[in-house]
């Protein structure tokens, strides 16, 4: 079973007072070029891995989805999901990702949000995503980029020249990272883009498009802490078709 560290009063606390929680998907810099990668939404039965508060189940509905399906394993997410959707085509459900099963071509489209560097076992969790969606569907994600995730530190420091650098601690060696964010001993698995990537070609996916997300100068006026985001990703997109 997955860590259910959402459930954790002190993480639940912290982590709703991040902006895109407040905001919404106004708040995820990253939502732009995310939704970038989507086809045309209409009509699609479509699943939101990892939904926490329902931002994107949502925003799929207003788009023309048929439905949307969404699951998380926090019962404080889905719990406020459902208070927040007034929409009886959205339907919410807690479930752990690492023993998530789906039936076969219920779904036209599948998308996760930051969810899977949580899951131990990315392999059979693709291979499960592949089986339940139909032929040509899109399977869209963001995760926490390896890089982002293999610093020794999450904050810049300087060198003896005064230059931003983030060290990194053996981006090779793959498997279980813990890190103090909200809580302590948050468990994340470290896999190289490489293994991604593989995990979704051995599945029968085909790669559409992959995306080191960096902000816009525009974004960064807009909120200026984003200016660290342009020495190392912190985000990994990736677009891929059944």
């Amino acid at each position: 079973m997955a860590q259910n560290i959402y459930d954790n009063p002190d993480f639940f606390s912290g982590y709703s007072q991040l902006p895109r929680q407040v905001h919404g998907l106004d708040g995820a810099p990253e939502w732009p070029a995310l939704c970038a990668m989507f086809p045309d939404i209409g009509g699609k039965r479509a699943v939101d891995l990892g939904c926490g508060l329902g931002w994107v189940s949502r925003w799929l509905r207003e788009k023309g989805a048929h439905s949307a399906l969404g699951v998380d394993l926090s019962e404080n997410m889905i719990s406020r999901a459902r208070e927040l959707t007034p929409d009886a085509a959205i339907d919410y459900r807690i479930g752990d990702l690492e023993t998530l099963d789906l039936p076969e071509a219920a779904f036209d489209f599948a998308f996760s949000s930051l969810a899977f560097h949580y899951i131990r076992d990315f392999d059979r969790l693709v291979r499960v995503v592949h089986r339940a969606l139909t032929p040509g569907s899109f399977f869209v994600f963001s995760i926490e980029h390896p890089i982002f995730m293999a610093a020794t530190d999450p904050h810049w420091i300087e060198d003896e020249n005064g230059q931003k650098i983030w060290p990194v601690n053996r981006y090779a060696v793959e498997g279980e990272r813990r890190t103090d964010w909200f809580a302590k001993g948050v468990v994340k698995y470290h896999r190289r883009i490489g293994t991604t990537l593989n995990a979704l070609a051995r599945a029968g996916f085909v790669i559409q498009a992959v995306d080191e997300f960096a902000p816009t100068i525009e974004q960064i006026k807009q909120v200026p802490t984003l200016e660290e985001e342009l020495e190392r990703p912190m985000m990994l997109l990736v677009s891929s078709r059944r």
